[in-house]
């Protein structure tokens, strides 16, 4: 009734992962490395599909088109199921009617006791209130045929389930979360992960394009920064062109150093946002003050690359 469909780009906590499901599972494994990595080492009775780099929509696509079974759900390869997690899927689809699509699960972000969360911490709790995430979700094979599976235009595991669950709806079916739960570690992607994480913002333009700028408060999410940083980088360019065009008059300066204070206090805004929540400790801190700077431009180029990217 029911196959496992694992996109995965080699994390450890596949073998985690896999070892909660057990070996009754019917279960497949898409690694979507690099085509010269080496395989995989998984349990003999779990199938493994090779995609070569394209991406998790494209691995999630050939994973739900190499299952037979009615439904085919999705995890992610971080997440951490309890034992139970089968038979509260299988409680959860039965009685759904045909106009049921999908059915998500509830993910549980353990979050550490005795301090606040960092921002990296927070980002990942965030994910419990994500609407039609994924890291748990499972569909109808006829439905997932009917609209043609996830968009591979989405190369990142950021906004193609935003999508198809969105072009379900369109398309008529009906949406629903279930009662189990899934755990959802955090992981520690390191002092830059913030930074990288704002390629997102180039998968926002194609969303965009596709279901117009209603497309975030549809799927429940939370306004975005953009504008803001659009304006914080603007007034730190305005401010190195006029210092340089002034060439130190004092005519020059005036203009130069009112963009930079407008440019200090949008940024010094934007870091006590992420600052003022969390532990604050003197590591998080030096963390949010250097990204905080950098975040607004990064973030600004990837949504003009989506925009061009989306407009062709």
């Amino acid at each position: 009734m029911i196959t496992v469909v694992i996109p995965t780009i080699g994390r450890r906590s596949l073998r985690r992962l896999l070892a909660a499901l057990g070996p009754d599972v019917d279960t497949i494994v898409v690694d979507d490395r690099p085509r010269f990595c080496p395989s995989l080492a998984v349990p003999p009775h779990v199938r493994v599909l090779r995609t070569g780099g394209r991406g998790p929509a494209a691995a999630r696509n050939a994973g739900w088109r190499a299952a037979t079974t009615q439904w085919v759900a999705f995890l992610d390869d971080d997440v951490l199921p309890p034992p139970w997690w089968m038979d509260a899927l299988l409680t959860d689809l039965s009685g759904l009617d045909e106009g049921v699509a999908g059915s998500q699960g509830r993910l549980d972000v353990p979050l550490p006791a005795g301090r606040r969360p960092t921002d990296a911490e927070r980002n990942t709790a965030a994910l419990m209130r994500a609407g039609w995430a994924t890291a748990d979700m499972a569909y109808r094979r006829d439905a997932l045929e009917a609209v043609g599976g996830f968009d591979e235009r989405f190369p990142r595991a950021y906004r193609e389930d935003a999508d198809l669950a969105l072009r379900l709806l369109k398309a008529g079916y009906r949406l629903v979360k279930g009662r189990r739960v899934t755990g959802h570690p955090v992981r520690d992607d390191g002092f830059w992960t913030s930074v990288r994480a704002q390629r997102g913002n180039a998968d926002d333009a194609l969303m965009r394009r596709l279901h117009g700028p209603g497309w975030r408060a549809a799927v429940g999410g939370a306004p975005g920064r953009l504008g803001r940083h659009a304006l914080t980088s603007t007034l730190g360019l305005a401010a190195g062109a006029l210092f340089l065009v002034g060439g130190g008059r004092a005519a020059g300066r005036v203009p130069a150093v009112a963009a930079g204070l407008g440019w200090l206090a949008l940024t010094a805004d934007f870091a006590w946002a992420r600052v003022a929540p969390g532990p604050r400790t003197p590591a998080e801190i030096l963390r949010m003050l250097v990204t905080s700077v950098v975040i607004p431009p990064v973030a600004c180029a990837h949504r003009l690359r989506g925009e061009l990217r989306a407009r062709r």
